[in-house]
C-alpha cells in the first residue's frame, strides 16, 4: 500500500514539473544540428507552404524548402519569420508568388528559387528585400523581367538567371543597372541572339557575366559595354562571328571563354585589344600544328609570358616536337584535356617550355606511357603536377617519369592499367601524391615504390590486389595516406606493412579480410589516426576473444568495422575494443551483432560518435551498463536495431549526448527518467517506433511536447501505431489524470476496507454466496421450482454423491446392493445419468433435486473434491432452510480429526442426523455387519422426505460414535482436487 502511495505521489510530482516547461517540436521541418537557428524542411509532401512554416520560431536565420511540392506562395507567408537571412525555395512546383509573398524579410540576404516553373514574376516580388545579396532563378521558365524589378535590392551582389527563356538582353541591362554593388550576373542557357541594348550601360562593380549556351550571331552593343568585365563567358554561341568583337574594348577582360563558337581565334587576337594570355582556347578550331604555330607566333608577338595555355577539346591527335616552338613562355601550366591525343613521347612537344609547372592531358586517348630514359632526353625540372586521367592507360614502362624527377602530384587514376613496370616510378624522389586507384592492377612489389621516399598520399583504391607482398611499402617512410580499399586483398605478408612509420589514415575498406591482425601494423601503431575496414569478411562467431588487436593504437580517432560481408560481425568480444582510448568515431552499422557485452565499450572514454544503425538484428535489449563509459559521447545512431525497451540503466550515463537517432525500433514506451538523464540532449528521433497511446506513455507525450531544449523530429507526425488517424502528441488521456488528494483517499479508505471485510465474509459467507449464485441460476431457468414443489414426480431414489477414486467400491458394493439383489431402488450416477453436453453445476442441481435421497460417500478424497463439496452444500441447504429429510452419510473409512477440521457443516448434520460407517475387513463378523449396513441404509432411503421436528432424526449409534471424530471449523479452507 506504501508503495503503491508512493507512486501516485511521483506521478503528481512529474506532471506538475512538466507543465512548467514548455518545448519545440516542428510539423514539417528539422532544425539542424550543428547549425543554431537553421532549419530544413526538404522533401515534404504537403503543397502548403504555409503548413510548413507555421511552426517555427520568429528567430529562424536559415530555412530550406527544396525538393518538395510546394506550388504556390501566398502573401505574407513569411512574415512570422522577420529575422531570416537565407531562404531555400530551389526544386518545388512553383508556378505563383504572390506579389507580397517576402514582406517584411528585409534581413534576407540569399533567396534561391532554381528549378521551378516560375514563367513571370510580380515587379513588387522583392520589394521588401533590401538587404539581399543572393538571388538564384536558374532552371525556371521566365521569358522577360518585369521593369524595375530590381530597383528595391540595391546590395544584390550575385544574379544566376541562367536556364530561362529570356530573349530580349537589352530588358535585363535596364533592370540590372542601378544594381551597383551587382558582380556576378549568369544568362547561360536563354535564348539571347544579341547584346543590344539602348544607352544604359552595367553596373561598374559587375566583373563576372556568363553568357553561353545562347544564340547570339552578334554581339550588337557598345564597344565600351564590357569595359569593367574581368571574366566573360560566349562558349557554346556556335554562331556568333570574328566580327562581332570588331572594335570591342576588352582591355580588362582576364578571362575570356569562346569555346564553340565561330569566331576565328587568330584573326581575334589579331583585331581584340585583349592580352592574348587571358584567352581561354579550348574548343577554338586549333586542330592541328600550322594552327597552334600559327597562334604561338601572334601570341608571341603580343605577350612574352603566358601563365596557363588551355588548348582543351581541340581535337588534337599529335603534337610534333616544333608545334609549341614560337610559344610564349608558358609560367604555369598546360592543359589539353579531351583531346584525341594517342601518345604524349615523354613531353618532348615541350622541350622549348622547360620551366613549366604543370601538364594535362585528362580524358584522351593515351593507351601507353613509355621507357622516358633516353641519352637525348629533354628533363622538365620545374614540372610539380602530372594529369593522365580518363585515358586509355594499360601499361606504364620503365622509367616513364624520368623526364620529370621532381613531380610532386602524379595522376594516373581512372584507366585501365594492367602492367605497371617495377622501375616506373624511377627516380621521382619528390613525389607526393601518386593516384593510380581504378585501375586493373593485381601486384606490387617492393621495387615498384623504391625511390618515392617523398610519398605522403597512394590511393591504389578499386584496383584488382589480392596480396600484399613482403615488404611492398618499406621505402614509403613518409606516408601519411594509403588506401588500398576496393580491392580483393585475403591477407598481409608478414612485413607486408613494414616501412610506414608515419602511416596515419589506412583505408582497407571492400577488401576480403577474414581477420584482423594488427601485428602488421606495428610499424605505424603509434601514428595511425584513421583506419577504415568496412565491407571485409570479419567475423567472430562467440563474444570470447584472449586479445584486443587495437591494444597500441593509442591515437586511433576513428574505426569503421560496418557492413562486414556475407554475414556481419556476429559478435563483439568483450574486449575487442581495448586500448582505444583516443577514439572519436566509431562506425558499427549493417552487422548481424547478435550480442553486445556490457563492457564493450568500456575503454571508448573519448568516444563522441557511435554508429549502431542496422546493426544487431539479434539484439533486442541491450544490457545495463552498455554505454556506460561513454560520457563524452555526442551523437549515438541506432536506428532498427530492435531495441525493445528504452531505459536508465542503458542510456543514463551519456550526460553529454546532444544527438540521439532512435527511429525504426520497436520499443511501445520510454522511460521519461532515462530521457531526463540526458541533461545535453538536443535532437531526438522517434519516427517509426511503434509507441503506444496509452497511459503507459502519457509522461512520455507531454515530456516530448513540453520540453523546451530537446527537438523531437517531425513530433506531430507520429501516428498511434493501431489508430494511424490519431497522433502521438495529443492521444486522449484524460483517464490517466485524476485529483490526487481527493482519489487518493478514496482509493486508500476502499481498500483498507476492503482488506478487512473480504477475509471476514471469505470465511463466513464463502460457500453460501457460492451455492446462492448456482441456486439463482437454476431458479432462473425455472427447474428449481418445479423441482423443489413436485417430489412425488422425482426421477430418482437417490442421488448418489461420491469420488471418482471411490468408484470402484459404488459400482461393486453400492450398485447391486440398493439396485439389484430385489430392492429396485433407482440410482442417479453422474458418470452415468448426467445429461451431455449440459453444464455440470446444473447437471447436480438438477440430480440433487430430482432425487428423493442425496447419498454421500465420504472418504479422504471425497473431502478434496469441489464438485462433492457442492453436492453436499445443496443437500444439506434442503434439510436445514428447506426441512427435508434428503441427506444420508457414509462413511468408506476411518477420518483422521486434521482432515475433518475444515467442515463445520457436516459436524452440524453428524449431530441431527444419523450417518453409516461401512465395516471393513477388520471386524468380528464382516458379512454379518455388512448385511446390517445395508438393511440400515435401505431403511433409509425408504422414509419420506418432510421433517416433523428436528430433533427426532438425531439418533447415533455407539458403534458409529467409536468409528467417527468429528472436528468443529470452517469450510472455507477445502483444498479441492480438479
Amino acid at each position: 500500500m506504501a508503495s503503491l502511495i508512493h507512486q501516485l505521489l511521483s506521478v503528481a510530482v512529474v506532471l506538475d514539473a512538466v507543465q512548467l516547461i514548455s518545448g519545440y517540436s516542428f510539423n514539417n521541418c528539422i532544425e539542424d544540428q550543428n547549425k543554431e537557428k537553421t532549419f530544413n524542411c526538404i522533401e515534404r509532401r504537403t503543397n502548403n507552404i504555409s503548413a510548413i512554416v507555421n511552426d517555427l520560431p520568429s528567430s529562424t536565420i536559415n530555412l530550406n524548402i527544396s525538393f518538395s511540392r510546394v506550388s504556390h506562395i501566398p502573401n505574407k507567408t513569411f512574415v512570422n519569420l522577420p529575422n531570416l537571412q537565407s531562404l531555400r525555395l530551389d526544386h518545388n512546383h512553383l508556378t505563383t508568388i504572390d506579389p507580397f509573398a517576402f514582406k517584411d524579410l528585409t534581413q534576407l540576404t540569399h533567396l534561391n528559387l532554381t528549378s521551378n516553373n516560375l514563367s513571370e514574376l510580380n515587379p513588387s516580388l522583392f520589394k521588401d528585400l533590401h538587404s539581399l545579396v543572393f538571388l538564384s532563378l536558374v532552371n525556371n521558365t521566365l521569358k522577360q523581367l518585369s521593369e524595375g524589378i530590381f530597383l528595391t535590392v540595391p546590395n544584390l551582389d550575385t544574379l544566376l538567371i541562367r536556364q530561362n527563356f529570356l530573349a530580349n538582353f537589352s530588358e535585363i541591362a535596364e533592370s540590372v543597372s542601378n544594381l551597383t554593388r551587382l558582380r556576378i550576373l549568369d544568362l547561360c542557357f536563354n535564348n539571347f541572339t544579341s547584346l543590344g541594348h539602348s544607352n544604359v550601360s552595367l553596373p561598374q562593380n559587375l566583373t563576372t557575366l556568363y553568357i553561353c549556351r545562347n544564340n547570339l550571331s552578334t554581339l550588337g552593343c557598345n564597344h565600351w559595354f564590357f569595359s569593367f568585365i574581368q571574366l566573360l563567358d560566349l562558349s557554346y554561341n556556335p554562331r556568333l562571328p570574328t566580327e562581332a568583337f570588331q572594335g570591342m574594348d576588352l582591355r580588362n577582360v582576364k578571362y575570356l571563354r569562346l569555346r564553340s563558337t565561330s569566331v576565328k581565334i587568330i584573326e581575334f587576337l589579331n583585331m581584340s585589344n585583349i592580352y592574348a594570355g587571358h584567352v581561354d582556347f579550348s574548343n577554338t578550331g586549333l586542330k592541328n600544328d600550322s594552327l597552334l604555330m600559327g597562334l604561338c607566333r601572334l601570341l608571341k608577338r603580343k605577350v612574352k609570358v603566358i601563365r596557363n595555355l588551355n588548348l582543351v577539346s581541340n581535337e588534337i591527335q599529335n603534337i610534333t616536337n616544333d608545334a609549341l616552338r614560337y610559344c610564349p613562355k608558358i609560367k604555369v601550366a598546360l592543359d589539353l584535356p579531351r583531346n584525341e591525343l594517342k601518345s604524349v613521347d615523354c613531353l618532348n612537344f615541350l622541350k622549348d617550355q622547360i620551366d613549366i609547372k604543370g601538364f594535362s592531358a585528362e580524358h584522351n586517348h593515351l593507351t601507353a606511357l613509355p621507357k622516358c630514359k633516353t641519352q637525348n632526353m629533354v628533363y622538365f625540372k620545374k614540372l610539380e603536377e602530372v594529369s593522365y586521367r580518363y585515358n586509355r592507360i594499360l601499361s606504364v614502362g620503365s622509367h616513364a617519369f624520368y623526364h620529370t624527377p621532381n613531380i610532386k602530384t602524379l595522376k594516373l587514376n581512372i584507366n585501365t592499367i594492367a602492367y605497371l613496370d617495377l622501375e616506373a616510378f624511377k627516380g621521382l624522389k619528390e613525389l607526393e601524391t601518386l593516384r593510380l586507384d581504378n585501375n586493373l592492377l593485381t601486384d606490387l612489389f617492393k621495387k615498384t615504390f623504391e625511390d618515392l621516399h617523398s610519398l605522403q598520399v597512394l590511393n591504389l583504391r578499386n584496383n584488382r590486389i589480392s596480396v600484399i607482398f613482403n615488404e611492398t611499402f618499406f621505402n614509403l617512410r613518409n606516408l601519411t595516406t594509403l588506401d588500398l580499399g576496393g580491392n580483393k586483398i585475403t591477407y598481409f605478408q608478414p612485413s607486408g606493412l613494414n616501412g610506414l612509420k608515419r602511416l596515419s589514415k589506412f583505408y582497407l575498406d571492400g577488401n576480403n579480410l577474414k581477420t584482423i591482425d594488427t601485428s602488421h601494423y606495428r610499424e605505424f601503431q603509434n601514428t595511425l589516426t584513421v583506419l577504415d575496414l568496412k565491407g571485409n569478411q570479419i567475423c567472430f562467431r562467440t563474444g570470447k576473444f584472449t586479445f584486443s588487436p587495437f591494444v597500441n593504437f593509442r591515437k586511433l580517432s576513428d574505426l569503421k568495422l560496418d557492413a562486414q560481408q556475407p554475414h556481419g560481425l556476429t559478435a563483439i568480444p568483450r574486449n575487442f575494443f581495448r586500448g582505444l582510448y583516443s577514439l572519436k568515431s566509431l562506425y558499427l552499422t549493417n552487422n548481424k551483432i547478435f550480442h553486445l557485452p556490457p563492457d564493450a565499450f568500456d575503454d571508448l572514454t573519448e568516444l563522441r560518435f557511435l554508429s549502431l544503425d542496422d546493426c544487431c538484428v539479434g539484439v533486442t535489449q541491450l544490457e545495463p551498463g552498455v554505454f556506460k563509459n561513454l560520457r563524452n559521447l555526442t551523437k549515438l545512431a541506432v536506428e532498427n536495431i530492435g531495441i525493445q525497451n528504452f531505459s536508465k540503466e542503458v542510456f543514463g550515463n551519456l550526460t553529454k549526448l546532444r544527438t540521439m537517432q532512435l527511429n525504426h525500433n520497436v520499443m511501445q514506451s520510454i522511460d521519461v527518467d532515462a530521457l531526463q538523464s540526458l541533461t545535453k540532449l538536443h535532437y531526438l528521433d522517434l519516427r517509426n517506433i511503434p509507441l503506444s497511446c496509452t497511459c503507459e506513455n502519457t509522461l512520455l507525450r507531454n515530456w516530448t511536447v513540453h520540453n523546451p531544449n530537446v527537438q523531437v523530429v517531425y513530433l506531430y507526425s507520429l501516428s498511434c501505431p493501431h489508430n494511424p488517424g490519431h497522433k502521438f502528441y495529443n492521444f486522449d488521456s484524460k483517464v490517466c489524470f485524476i485529483d490526487l488528494g481527493k482519489y487518493m483517499f478514496l482509493s486508500t479508505a476502499i481498500v483498507i476496507f476492503l482488506f478487512t471485510v473480504t477475509p471476514l465474509l471469505y470465511v463466513k459467507l464463502y460457500w453460501k454466496m457460492k451455492y446462492g449464485y448456482y441456486v439463482f441460476r437454476s431458479w432462473f431457468s425455472e427447474q428449481w421450482r418445479r423441482l423443489r414443489d413436485e417430489e412425488e414426480n422425482c426421477k430418482y431414489d437417490a442421488f448418489i454423491s461420491y469420488n471418482s477414486s471411490d468408484e470402484q467400491w459404488v459400482m461393486d458394493e453400492l450398485l447391486p446392493n440398493l439396485e439389484g439383489n430385489g430392492s429396485s431402488f433407482k440410482l442417479c450416477l453422474h458418470h452415468r445419468d448426467f445429461e451431455l453436453g449440459r453444464d455440470i453445476v446444473d447437471n447436480i442441481v438438477s440430480a440433487v433435486y430430482g432425487s428423493r435421497k442425496t447419498i454421500c460417500v465420504v472418504s479422504r478424497n471425497f473431502l478434496k473434491s469441489e464438485w462433492c463439496s457442492l453436492e453436499i452444500q445443496l443437500a444439506s441447504y434442503r434439510l436445514f432452510d428447506e426441512h427435508r429429510d434428503v441427506l444420508l452419510l457414509v462413511f468408506l473409512e476411518p477420518i483422521a480429526e486434521r482432515h475433518l477440521s475444515s467442515y463445520h457443516r457436516m459436524r452440524k448434520i453428524m449431530l441431527k442426523k444419523t450417518y453409516l460407517q461401512w465395516p471393513g475387513l477388520d471386524c468380528t463378523d464382516p458379512t454379518q455387519a455388512q448385511d446390517l449396513f445395508w438393511n440400515q441404509l435401505r431403511r433409509a432411503i425408504r422414509t419420506g422426505s418432510r421433517l416433523e421436528t428436528v430433533e427426532s432424526d438425531k439418533r447415533v449409534t455407539e458403534e458409529t460414535e467409536d468409528q467417527m471424530k468429528v472436528i468443529e471449523t470452517s469450510d472455507e479452507n477445502f483444498y479441492l482436487q480438479p
